[in-house]
Parts: C-alpha cells; structure tokens; sequence
C-alpha cells in the first residue's frame, strides 16, 4: 500500500501531540516482510539458490587453515529425551568459498564468530544494545481504515528514563499493524515491555482506533539500538557477518530490513 500520510506523535498519558517527522516515508509503502521473503524466495530458487527453510545451522565449519568453510546444519527429528524419532533426519555440512552469516539480531555463531576473531576489538566497535519489538495485526472497522497511513509515537507510557517508541502501519484489507519498541537497558526492574504495550493500546488516540476490531496475529523480536558505533569488523577469513547480525540497523530512522538487504547486495 503506498504511504498516504506520515505522523510523528508524542504522547502524555491522555493527549497526542503532533510532531515535526524526522521520517520521510513519501514514495514509500507500507508491506509485509513475510511476504515479500516468501516471494524473494521463490525468485531465489529460479535463479538457481537453493534454500532449506526449517533447518537452522547449528555450528561453523573450519578447513585446515583455520579458515571458515561452510557451516553444519542441525539434527531433526530428535525427542525430548534426546532419542531419535521416526522422521529423524541428521544434519548436513553445507560448505562453500565464502560464508555470508545472516542469523539477525545477535544471531547465535555470529557472536562466536566476533568472540573468536575479536572483531569488536579489530574494528574498534563498542558493545551492542538491545531492544524488545512487541507488535500485533489488527482488523479494524472500515471507517477507522486508512489504507497507507503511517504513525510513530514516543513518550508515554514509557518514563523519561526509558528510551521506545511505537509504531502504526495501516495495510490494506483493514488490516492494521501496531507495535511497541522498548531498549532493554530500562533502569526499572518492574518494568514490563508487555504490560507496557497493554497500555499504550490504551491511550485514547490509540484507543479508539481499535475499538471494534480483532487480534489477527502476534509476535516479538529483538532489535540492534547500538547504532553506527557498535558495528564490528564484519570481515573474518573465509566470510564476513551482514545485515542485523552485524548490527546494521539505523535506528534513528527505524531502518533495518533496508540496511540488512543493502549490505547483502553490496
């Protein structure tokens, strides 16, 4: 859905204020990510990829060398007391020239990988920090729809010590996509992102918007908010890390789907 407006709020406990946006979303639109995969994907395995959905790599493989080779993918099928089922199916090397490691936010051999090439060390990056995403698709009544409508929001319910923001994308079908980003170096330790998200949904501009509408799916996913300073060498013999793996999120401009792929192609 093309972006028909963009809006920057900051919120108090009863009132929304408009603020000058520091996006500029014209030109843009408003998608959903698993689709577009889905469909990247397809496109892949015409040009001749292969993709192997529902196996995670599980360890980095290393030549004689030293030198990164491929990675092992995991076993499957495997029981809870660790038996083999009926529909096991032991993991596979998949090697290769060069290893990209795209895992996403703190993606488990990435971080070995940093660790034992000490790339923070060799690049000079600081320690990275997180943030929690909560997010739900709503369907919403038909005259509260505005199809590519976009809002972002700071303050309330979050502190003054708490740093967040939320985030509203009108798709297309009444469909409406909400969410809350809260930085887990929150000084609250009663704070809960969930909870907070609850009563965001409960602010009267917010509200009103959901009234009458109903819960379609749901989920939570951490974010890199280290910024331009906490990126690490991504290069390692035999392969380098992208996307958000590396940290390549922009947070100022809530942009990392676009750097992730931006960093994929270049």
């Amino acid at each position: 859905v093309p972006v028909s407006s963009d809006k920057f709020w900051m919120l108090t406990k009863n009132k929304a204020w408009t603020l000058p946006s520091p996006f500029d979303n014209k030109g843009n639109y408003v998608i959903s990510l698993s689709q577009l995969v889905r469909w990247m994907s397809v496109k892949a395995e015409e040009l001749g990829v292969e993709v192997y959905p529902g196996f995670a790599a599980s360890e980095i493989l290393y030549d004689e060398n030293q030198i990164v080779a491929g990675v092992a993918t995991n076993d499957v099928g495997i029981a809870k007391d660790g038996s083999k089922r009926e529909t096991f199916q032991p993991g596979v090397e998949l090697r290769g020239r060069i290893t990209l490691l795209a895992e996403g936010c703190r993606g488990s051999l990435s971080e070995n990988i940093i660790t034992n090439h000490k790339l923070r060390e060799s690049g000079q990056g600081q320690h990275q920090t997180y943030a929690l995403g909560i997010k739900e698709v709503w369907e919403i009544e038909e005259g509260k729809h505005k199809p590519g409508s976009v809002v972002h929001t700071v303050g309330w319910p979050l502190d003054m010590k708490t740093y967040g923001g939320s985030f509203l994308y009108h798709l297309d079908d009444r469909q409406l996509a909400i969410g809350l980003v809260v930085a887990l170096n929150y000084r609250n330790p009663f704070l809960s992102p969930y909870d907070e998200f609850q009563k965001f949904k409960q602010h009267p501009a917010i509200r009103t918007l959901l009234e009458g509408g109903t819960v379609l799916q749901y989920g939570a996913r951490t974010l890199n908010e280290g910024g331009f300073q906490s990126i690490p060498n991504p290069v390692f013999p035999g392969g380098a890390i992208i996307g958000c793996s590396a940290g390549f999120l922009n947070v100022p401009k809530i942009k990392g789907s676009h750097t992730a792929m931006k960093s994929a192609l270049y």
